[in-house]
Parts: structure tokens; C-alpha cells; sequence
């Protein structure tokens, strides 16, 4: 599957296809000695049972042997593992945060986006952070895959080595929508690379897409994963839909009481700060993070103006 994809897939298909030779192997020779000793000494053909006493030459041979091929296995293994663990000096850093359930990838010029793009034969360095449960980063054509832990930052690095859209999903259970974490790798070639990252970076291009109603506010809620969990059409996710929220009276459940509230901006500065404060009727606490470090006021104050379109 994508041959040659990434610079790993060699050395990693190699490891696979050494280990799952020498199993065949062993499961094909092993069947047939199991078979032949069933034939061979069934009670018809053998009808009284011979002691056999050991064999010191057999007892060599059956660990020597295994022995060498597990070392070889391990060999494969770890050619091809060890050059995963340090990055080139060069390599273009990008930071990827993971969180229930959506992927964030951010620049070293400060973009965002849901979608990692790479240009082509370029090694790209990963800083791998969760900001709630453990998820896992993995990229299949690639071959590469690595844990993402809160509180701890791992690292993974590739190189592109053929232009494409390639799958990028998480691969650690981290709850109800851990299916829909789910995005792509797009590999570019350089000129059309810089082109996309010039043209995210400039900030007039920002400013007049900014400038359509809610459009700031849609595109943040996007890339921070909002619509994971929320829907913007009515439909019931995990959490309440955008639809119709903004401006209207909610029930919520505040400590152990149950009271009407109107969904205004300290309203939803508050849920997007302290989610577990007022929870909405009908929804289960604890399932929102706090986006205090994720989100500055003037985000929000963007994202309520979207929100103010989704009447």
C-alpha cells in the first residue's frame, strides 16, 4: 500500500515482511511435523510407545536456531525503528494537538488548520500534544504512528515522498467520537506549498475572508474541533447544537439545581471557559474541556458572532 510513500515504508515493510516469512515458515513446517507425527506414530502403526531419554544436539538446535532468527527479526526491527526517533536538524517543525474528538496543526508562522499540509521530499517534524485523554497519531501510508499523552510531548517525524492526500486518523479508543477523528495529510510540491503557506500567513487575504459575516468565527470552531461535538444544523451530538442556541433561554443544571438561563456572550464566554458550570438539560457533564488556553476572548468574541448567524 503506498510504496514508497514516505522514507519509512521500505524499512518497515521489510521488518514486516522478514517476520511474517519466518512465521510462515515455522507455522507451515510445524503443521507438517504435527501431521506427520500423527500419521506416523498413531496406534495402529506404533502400538507400543518408545522412551525417548533427550537429546542434548536437539535441545541446541531448537534454541540456537530460534535464537539467531529472533535476532535477525530484532535487527530488521530496530534498522528500521531507530532513525524514527531523531528528526533532521532541518526539518520543518509543525505542532499537532489532539483532543476529543479533532486534529489541530500549527506553524511555526503561526497558521492553523485541521489538515496537515507538507510539501514534497521535505522532512516535517511533529510536537505531539494532547490536551485531554491519550490519542495516537497515525498516518498508514507513512508508516508511522505514535502516542499522544497529556502532560507529555512526543515527538514523530517523515518525510513525504510522493505527492497525494493521504489518510491521518487516531488509532487510542478516547471516547464516544473516536471514529471521527479523522483528517488527511496532503502532500504539495514546494512551489504550490509555499504558495498555500504565503497565502495563509498574509494577513490582508485573513482579513477579507474575516470580513463575511461569522467567517472568522465558523473557521475557529473548525479547526479547534467544536463541530465534533456540536452540530451547526440541529442535530443532537454529544453536546448541544449551534443551531438556534445564541440569544435563546436553555435549561441547565448548575451544581444540583435546575434553573433557565439565555444563551448571551457571558453566557457562552463561561461554557467555552468553565464547560461543567452550566451544563445544559439533557447532556452529561464532564465531556467538554476547558479552552481557556486554547481560546482568547477575541476568539470568542468571533465565534458568537458566527453563532448569531445560525438562527
Amino acid at each position: 500500500m503506498y510504496s514508497g510513500a514516505s522514507n519509512f515504508v521500505t524499512t518497515t515493510d521489510t521488518a514486516f515482511a522478514v517476520i511474517i516469512g519466518i512465521s510462515v515458515i515455522f507455522l507451515v513446517g510445524i503443521t507438517a511435523t504435527m501431521l506427520w507425527f500423527v500419521y506416523r506414530y498413531n496406534k495402529k502403526r506404533n502400538p507400543v510407545a518408545t522412551q525417548i531419554h533427550g537429546s542434548n544436539t536437539l535441545e541446541i538446535v531448537w534454541t540456537v536456531i530460534p535464537t539467531i532468527l529472533v535476532l535477525i527479526m530484532f535487527f530488521y526491527g530496530w534498522s528500521g525503528y531507530s532513525p524514527m526517533k531523531k528528526a533532521p536538524e532541518d526539518a520543518m517543525k509543525v505542532r499537532a494537538t489532539a483532543r476529543m474528538w479533532s486534529w489541530l496543526f500549527e506553524y511555526e508562522n503561526g497558521i492553523k488548520t485541521d489538515t496537515l499540509y507538507i510539501p514534497v521530499n521535505k522532512a516535517v517534524a511533529l510536537d505531539l500534544i494532547s490536551v485531554d485523554v491519550i490519542h495516537s497519531l497515525y498516518i498508514p501510508a507513512f508508516r508511522v504512528k505514535e502516542d499522544m499523552v497529556p502532560g507529555k510531548t512526543n515527538k514523530m517525524w517523515f518525510i513525504g515522498q510522493k505527492e497525494g492526500d493521504y489518510e491521518l486518523f487516531c488509532t487510542e479508543y478516547c471516547g464516544l467520537s473516536h471514529s471521527y477523528m479523522f483528517t488527511e495529510v496532503k502532500v504539495l510540491p514546494q512551489p504550490e506549498f509555499d504558495d498555500w503557506y504565503a497565502a495563509m500567513a498574509d494577513t490582508s487575504k485573513q482579513s477579507a475572508v474575516a470580513a463575511k459575516p461569522g467567517a472568522a468565527g465558523k473557521r475557529l470552531v473548525q479547526i479547534n474541533g467544536c463541530l465534533a461535538c456540536h452540530s451547526a444544523d440541529g442535530t443532537k451530538l454529544i453536546g448541544p447544537t449551534f443551531k438556534g442556541l445564541y440569544g435563546k433561554a436553555h435549561t441547565v443544571i448548575t451544581g444540583n439545581s435546575e434553573r433557565e438561563i439565555v444563551a448571551d456572550d457571558d453566557y457562552i464566554i463561561k461554557s467555552i471557559y468553565e464547560p461543567n458550570e452550566d451544563v445544559v438539560k439533557g447532556y452529561v457533564k464532564g465531556q467538554m474541556i476547558s479552552y481557556k488556553e486554547q481560546l482568547s476572548e477575541e476568539d470568542i468574541a468571533h465565534i458568537i458572532e458566527y453563532l448569531k448567524t445560525l438562527e
